[in-house]
C-alpha cells in the first residue's frame, strides 16, 4: 500500500497484509508469551499470523462471534495485542483493560458492556473469579483457550464506522471511561504514525515498552508492520532487562512512556554503551523533562540522535510533536510540546465555553484530530460534554505562543493557586537534582503545594541541594519521600495525583 495514503485499520487485515508483504520480518520478545508459547522468543510476521488465526478459531469454539464484546484483561505482555488481533479476525470487539484494576472496577465494565466475554490469565484470575455479574461461560482462561480445537471459521468484518476496538481512560480521576474506536478513526491515527516513521531512514529493529492496552499500542504496532519494520516489544520495565535487550539486539529506535524513561536514566548513565545503537527515541503521549531526554541523547551521541516528544490523548491519538537533539536540548523549554502534524492534527486554546483565546493566554487546550474516538461506551453525555464542534477539550491547561507552539502547563483538575505550572516545577527539580527519580506536586488538605519525591536507586537525600534549589520558588511544603514503586500510577505510569490528594483529605 501507499504508506502516506489513508487506510482504515482492521487489526487482523493489517496484520495479514504485513505478513504477506514481509513474511520473514522478525519479532523478538524478552520472554515466552503465555498465550502464544509456540512463538518462543523469536518469531516472524508470517509465523505469528498462523498462530493468531489458530487462537481466533479457538475463541470461536468457545462461543466468541462477530459483534461480541470481549474484555482482554491479562498480564501486560505483547500477547495481549495478539489476542486482540485474533478477536478482530472474528469481528468481535476487543476491550483492552489494564491488568491492575480491582474487581469493583471490572464489575462496572461488565455492566456497561452487558456481560461480555472476559479473557484472563494467572495474573488476573483472582479478580475475574470474584466478578459477580459475569456469567461463568463468558469467563475464558488463557489455559482453557489453548486446549480448544481449532476448527477454521470465516473472517468477520465490521462496518468501517462501527465500534471495533475499545481502550480506556487512565482512571486518574475515578472509574475509567471506555473509549470507542472504529476502523476509520484508527486509520487516521496510523496515517499520522506512518508519516512519522518515514523519517527513520533504515528498516532496522524498533524496540518499545508500552502498555499493550494503551490506545497508542495498536496504532504503533500496526504502523510498524504496515511498513515492514522488525519489532522488539519488551514486557519488562526493569531497566537492566531493557538495557540487556537493547545492547544485545541493537535496535535503531526505542519508545516508552515518559516515566519509564525517567526510571531508566540511572541505568543509561551507568551503562550508556547499552543504548549506543539507538538513533531515535520516542516518548508516548505525554510531556517529559529535559534532563531525561539529554541522558539518552548523550548515550547515543555518536549517531546524532533525535528524541521525539509526542503529546496526545487516547481520545484523539498522537497530536503534537517536537524533535530534540543535543544541540537544542539545553535551551529547550520542556513545557513547549511543539506543533501539530499539518493536515491531520492541531491545537487551540479556549475558555470554558469553547471560545478561542488569543496567543499567549492560558486556557483549556483543545485538539482537532481526524482520528478522534467515537464516544465513551454507555457514557456518550460525558463524551459530548467535552466536544466543541470539531474541537475536543483535552482537560489540559496551557497556552499557544505567537509562533504557534503549544505549552502544556497542567491538567485542569490539578491547578494549584500561585503556581503557574506544577509540571514545570517538577521538570525543574528533576533536571537539577540528579538523586531524584520522581517529583510530584499535589495539593494537601489546605490546598498548599505538597511535593512527593522518590530517590533513585542507591541514592541518598541531599537536603542541602534541595533547599538551595527551591529557595527562589513559590512556597512548597516539606517534601514527603516515598519509594518509587509506592507512588500510585496508571497502566501507562502516569501518577494518580488525585489518589495521593485523597490520602491528605483523610488525614
Amino acid at each position: 500500500m501507499d504508506i502516506l495514503s489513508y487506510q482504515p485499520l482492521n487489526l487482523y487485515s493489517n496484520y495479514q497484509v504485513a505478513a504477506q508483504e514481509a513474511p520473514t520480518t522478525p519479532i523478538i520478545f524478552d520472554e515466552v508469551l503465555a498465550s502464544f508459547p509456540e512463538l518462543g522468543t523469536h518469531t516472524t510476521y508470517e509465523q505469528s499470523l498462523e498462530i493468531i488465526k489458530k487462537r481466533a478459531y479457538q475463541l470461536a469454539r468457545l462461543g466468541v462471534k462477530k459483534e461480541d464484546k470481549i474484555i482482554i484483561f491479562k498480564s501486560p505482555r505483547f500477547d495481549t495485542y495478539l489476542l486482540a488481533v485474533a478477536a478482530s479476525y472474528l469481528g468481535a470487539v476487543p476491550a483492552m483493560i489494564s491488568y491492575h484494576f480491582p474487581t469493583e472496577t471490572m464489575e462496572v465494565f461488565v455492566d456497561r458492556l452487558e456481560n461480555p466475554f472476559i479473557l484472563f490469565d494467572d495474573e488476573t484470575k483472582e479478580v475475574v473469579e470474584a466478578i459477580s455479574n459475569s456469567s461463568a461461560d463468558r469467563k475464558i482462561e488463557v489455559a482453557k483457550l489453548l486446549e480448544q480445537p481449532a476448527t477454521p471459521v470465516e473472517q468477520g468484518i465490521l462496518p468501517l464506522d462501527q465500534i471495533s476496538y475499545m481502550t480506556h481512560t487512565s482512571g486518574t480521576t475515578g472509574i475509567p471511561k471506555l473509549i470507542c474506536h472504529s476502523a476509520n478513526s484508527m486509520g487516521w491515527r496510523t496515517l499520522w504514525q506512518r508519516t512519522i516513521f518515514t523519517r527513520i531512514e533504515a528498516k532496522r529493529l524498533v524496540a518499545f515498552h508500552i502498555s499493550p492496552v494503551h490506545s497508542r499500542f495498536n496504532i504503533g504496532v500496526s504502523s510498524l508492520m504496515a511498513m515492514g519494520f522488525p519489532m522488539m516489544p519488551i514486557s519488562s520495565s526493569d531497566s537492566q532487562v531493557v538495557a540487556d535487550m537493547v545492547e544485545k539486539h541493537q535496535p535503531i529506535a526505542m519508545e516508552t512512556h515518559p516515566n519509564n524513561f525517567v526510571q531508566w536514566t540511572f541505568t543509561a548513565k551507568a551503562r550508556p554503551e547499552a543504548f549506543a545503537s539507538l538513533k531515535y527515541f520516542h516518548s508516548t503521549f505525554d510531556a517529559i523533562n529535559n534532563g531525561t531526554m539529554k541522558t539518552f541523547l548523550e548515550a547515543a551521541k555518536a549517531n546524532d540522535p533525535i528524541f521525539l516528544q509526542v503529546y496526545g490523548q487516547s481520545e484523539c491519538g498522537p497530536m503534537i510533536l517536537k524533535a530534540h537533539t543535543l544541540d537544542t536540548i539545553d535551551s529547550n523549554n520542556a513545557r513547549n510540546m511543539g506543533i501539530g502534524l499539518e493536515g491531520l492534527t492541531k491545537a487551540r486554546i479556549a475558555d470554558p465555553e469553547g471560545n478561542e483565546l488569543p496567543a499567549n493566554t492560558d486556557g483549556h487546550i483543545h485538539f482537532l484530530s481526524k482520528g478522534r474516538a467515537l464516544t465513551y461506551y454507555k457514557e456518550d453525555d460525558r463524551f459530548q460534554s467535552t466536544v466543541h464542534g470539531e474541537w475536543w477539550d483535552s482537560g489540559d491547561w496551557g497556552m499557544i505562543d505567537d509562533n504557534g507552539q503549544l505549552y502544556l502547563k497542567d491538567r485542569q483538575v490539578d491547578l494549584i493557586k500561585n503556581i503557574n505550572s506544577n509540571l514545570a516545577l517538577e521538570d525543574y527539580l528533576l533536571d537539577n537534582l540528579d538523586f531524584l527519580a520522581e517529583v510530584v506536586i499535589v495539593r494537601d488538605k489546605d490546598n498548599l503545594p505538597q511535593p512527593i519525591i522518590a530517590l533513585g536507586p542507591d541514592e541518598e537525600m541531599d537536603w542541602d541541594a534541595w533547599w538551595k534549589q527551591i529557595e527562589d520558588l513559590p512556597h512548597l511544603n516539606h517534601p514527603i519521600i516515598k519509594p518509587f514503586e509506592e507512588i500510585p500510577r496508571t497502566a501507562t505510569m502516569k501518577v494518580q495525583r488525585l489518589q495521593i490528594e485523597k490520602e491528605f483529605k483523610t488525614q
